[in-house]
């Protein structure tokens, strides 16, 4: 993850092996993704009717296949787009340039080939000791500023190294083991559930703006940052309860141990973690894990959501209208190509991906970068993290969803805009 130049741009490695992949593989990256998307949809649909015990008894793969019947539905969408745009068959609304064919030509495989690499690299940020080390560190800052346990650092990096849904996943187990009140755990799931470096990556690349990198992601983390020290302070975080879940009392002891300075305290920790991860083997099994649960989990939503919500950006007038109301905002900015860039900053609600395809034919280099930002920070996408909070136990609704998206949105685009003055 750290930069480097190369052919003249910053960039990161595993955007140097993603490239070279999709080179190696171009012609064949897209029946490459049917075939996950298909295999995704059998392994569902085989455990949901016959439950077998070779998956069922698996705790990964039960995780990965028993999924609620939302998300079979949405594989199953994702399945009949996939063959429907491959083969070109069916309404060509579909399958054309614009809306399937967008997803599954461009799309999915810069997903295949950065989450590649990023899920086999994931267990050198995970598993050594990093997130312990930080998270002890940072007790000091979290709870002055976000209102949150300094444990909370952890679901952040969990998330900002790894995936939003990984934030999610812990944040919601933790506040049904007592470590969180209802408050905290919904600040958590909406606020620092932030979008991996690695889906951030694609998403740039998307708006073709990959050498800008660095920059976007320093962006992305200061608006995200302004979002967090305002969003829990406002309705609808601030009216949640400080209760726990059902009967739990508080169990979280942030204190550092006689004899221990926090650095010192976080760096044992750390090396207590490092040491009961020293198996190769284990290295590359869990990688593997990773590199499955990234493709299947995620390749098979974006192509039902997406291709759906293309299809609506493309023959309808719906995200016209709902972004009408920031045409004039983006104007007082000096945004380019306003009227365009409008559409993108609602769509972003059902997937994370869809602003930086619909406005990668944006001409305006700001314009894109803006879009991008703004796709990363809004961070409340019903393909990904928005799906996940409704299916958890963390106390938010879909309306509270949606409020808190457009709060998000208010709060850092303005902080991006200028960001993106300064660049350009």
């Amino acid at each position: 993850m750290v930069p480097i130049k190369y052919q003249g741009d910053i960039t990161i490695p595993i955007a140097i092996f993603s490239g070279w992949i999709q080179e190696v593989l171009a012609s064949y990256l897209s029946g490459i993704m049917v075939f996950i998307i298909l295999l995704t949809l059998i392994g569902t649909l085989v455990t949901k009717f016959f439950q077998p015990a070779l998956i069922v008894n698996n705790h990964f793969f039960n995780n990965l296949f028993n999924v609620p019947k939302v998300w079979v539905f949405a594989r199953i969408l994702g399945g009949i787009f996939a063959v429907m745009t491959f083969f070109q068959i069916g309404p060509e609304a579909i399958w054309s340039e614009n809306t399937g064919g967008l997803l599954l030509n461009n799309l999915l495989p810069i997903l295949f080939s950065v989450f590649l690499f990023a899920g086999l690299f994931l267990p050198l940020l995970l598993d050594f000791g990093l997130l312990e080390f930080f998270g002890t560190l940072f007790t000091k800052i979290m709870r002055p500023i976000f209102k949150l346990p300094g444990r909370s650092s952890v679901d952040c990096a969990a998330s900002w190294l790894g995936d939003g849904t990984i934030g999610v996943l812990l944040t919601s187990k933790q506040y049904e083991d007592g470590f969180y009140t209802k408050k905290e755990a919904a600040i958590i799931g909406t606020t620092f559930s932030v979008v991996s470096i690695t889906f951030s990556l694609v998403v740039i690349s998307q708006v073709h703006l990959e050498h800008l990198f660095v920059p976007f992601y320093a962006t992305v983390t200061i608006a995200g940052l302004v979002a967090a020290i305002i969003c829990p302070r406002i309705p609808p975080l601030s009216r949640k309860p400080d209760t726990y879940y059902r009967d739990h009392t508080k169990e979280l002891d942030e204190s550092v141990p006689k004899g221990y300075t926090s650095l010192s305290w976080g760096l044992f920790q750390a090396v207590d973690k490092a040491k009961a991860n020293q198996s190769v083997k284990n290295f590359f099994q869990q990688g593997a894990k990773n590199i499955l649960d990234m493709w299947m989990g995620v390749a098979p939503i974006v192509m039902a959501l997406g291709t759906v919500a293309l299809v609506i950006a493309e023959y309808t007038p719906v995200f016209q209208v709902l972004g009408l109301p920031f045409i004039p905002l983006l104007e007082i900015m000096q945004v380019p190509e306003a009227k365009a860039a409008s559409e993108t900053l609602v769509v972003g609600f059902a997937d994370m991906f869809l602003p930086s395809v619909i406005g990668a034919s944006i001409e305006s280099d700001m314009t894109r970068f803006v879009i991008a930002s703004v796709s990363v920070t809004q961070l409340i996408y019903m393909s990904e993290v928005g799906g996940l909070l409704l299916g958890s136990k963390i106390p938010v609704s879909l309306k509270d969803l949606f409020i808190i998206f457009l709060e998000r949105t208010l709060i850092t685009l303005p902080v991006i805009v200028l960001a993106a003055h300064i660049i350009f």
